[in-house]
């Protein structure tokens, strides 16, 4: 392997239009991935490649489009005779960093980053459906990934049918000779559910269709869904990896033949992640590992104190022994004792407060935590899903996905514990 202070050469070096493939000068990594590395050193290292200046951190390649040797260059470019970077909406040297590091870590062959997460549904979507496809999907999802299936893709004749993420039996009921794709997220928004992801994909698999699995909440530092028989894994990168709420991205991972196709919507659609947003996400992906344990380690301290409290009927948290997949959570994270840092809570009603009033009441009590709809960010941030994040679809389907007028969803941030815990307990005690 090339000891980290020497350069490694290339610029331009890159992926033509037509593939994406990477041309010789970039098939070294400053981290050679075939030596036997930790998830934290593929986090700091991985899919770096540095100029003829030697740049130690990672560069910010802010262009448009790329300059060509002659105008026979510029023709080979275009009709993929050779290889490099053409237009920065195909490709990026510092968004093909992010894209090699986040798939490294989550064990994928390839990553194709986007401008947002539902940026990167909408490519998943566009890349393996077609009219007249069907999606099974799991009722308890972000409530714009509902509507994007609900109100885009069926107009454009893809249909979808919801079940629990939990039922294995519902999975396998609701295929259809036309089920393309098989989607999820686990845990799940705003409830924290868990699926089990290696029963999915076997049915996925048995009857052709692909299994995708957003792991936004639990992102490779906690779980790999790969590992269980997902084809597919979906990020919205806005969240943890990026970590302090302040740049939109998202991105797949996969195959390269899957990422190819994805690659081709990016490229024709023009759903591309910029490279400011790249370098972000890449310093983000170096303390992944370290936030995570943090974030986890607050989130079980605060669940057993809703958990205990009078005032909360019902804490929605995988971490806690009593929860009913509890079990398999921990097959699934690979780091002990880690099941994420968002969960639910459900706040009695007390007084004169009941569902909805209750829970508004717990929210505008607090001093230091956020009132937004954000999540993973270091700061921790509470909202009502009700009339927020799934207002939009209707009061049915809020029901069967278990998101009530009592819930409220938290986001647990890196602030000192106790502090967190005294701020949700000034809404909870002053209900009684």
């Amino acid at each position: 392997m090339t000891h980290d202070n020497q350069n490694r050469n290339s610029v331009t070096g890159a992926a033509n239009p037509q593939s994406n493939q990477l041309d010789d000068n970039w098939t070294n990594d400053v981290l050679d991935l075939s030596q036997d590395y930790a998830m934290q050193t593929i986090a700091v290292r991985a899919g770096q490649h540095r100029s003829d200046e030697g740049e130690h951190s990672e560069a910010i390649y802010t262009t448009s489009s790329y300059v060509y040797q002659s105008a026979a260059d510029a023709a080979a470019h275009f009709n993929g005779a050779k290889t490099g970077n053409v237009y920065s909406r195909h490709t990026n040297p510092t968004v093909r960093t992010f894209e090699r590091r986040l798939a490294a870590l989550e064990g994928g062959e390839r990553a194709v980053a986007t401008a947002s997460g539902m940026g990167a549904i909408l490519t998943m979507c566009l890349a393996y459906l077609k009219q007249g496809d069907h999606i099974v999907a799991a009722k308890q999802l972000f409530g714009s990934s509902v509507g994007l299936f609900n109100n885009f893709m069926g107009k454009f004749g893809v249909s979808v049918t919801y079940v629990d993420c939990f039922d294995n039996q519902a999975w396998e009921q609701a295929m259809q000779p036309n089920t393309r794709l098989l989607f999820c997220e686990t845990p799940s928004n705003p409830l924290g559910q868990i699926a089990d992801m290696k029963a999915i994909g076997d049915i996925a698999h048995a009857h052709g269709a692909l299994f995708a699995v957003d792991n936004c909440f639990a992102t490779p530092a906690i779980q790999r869904p790969l590992e269980f028989g997902a084809d597919i894994v979906v990020h919205s990168a806005t969240k943890y990896i990026d970590g302090q709420g302040r740049v939109l991205g998202g991105a797949l991972v996969g195959s390269d033949e899957l990422m190819q196709q994805a690659f081709v919507v990016v490229r024709s659609g023009g759903i591309s992640l910029s490279p400011f947003n790249a370098w972000v996400f890449i310093k983000g992906l170096e303390t992944l590992n370290l936030r995570m344990q943090a974030h986890c380690d607050n989130a079980n301290k605060i669940a057993e104190f809703l958990q205990n409290h009078p005032n909360v009927e019902k804490v929605h948290f995988s971490g806690l022994k009593n929860h009913p997949m509890h079990e398999l959570a921990k097959r699934q994270h690979h780091r002990q004792n880690c099941y994420g840092a968002i969960m639910g809570f459900e706040v009695k009603a007390v007084g004169n407060h009941t569902g909805q009033s209750a829970a508004w009441h717990v929210i505008d009590s607090t001093q230091m935590v956020s009132i937004t709809n954000n999540l993973g960010d270091a700061k921790t941030t509470v909202t009502h899903p009700a009339t927020t994040t799934h207002f939009r679809i209707s009061a049915e389907a809020r029901a069967e996905a278990g998101v009530t007028d009592a819930l409220i969803r938290l986001s647990v941030g890196l602030e000192d514990v106790d502090d967190i815990i005294k701020d949700l307990a000034r809404g909870l005690d002053s209900l009684s």
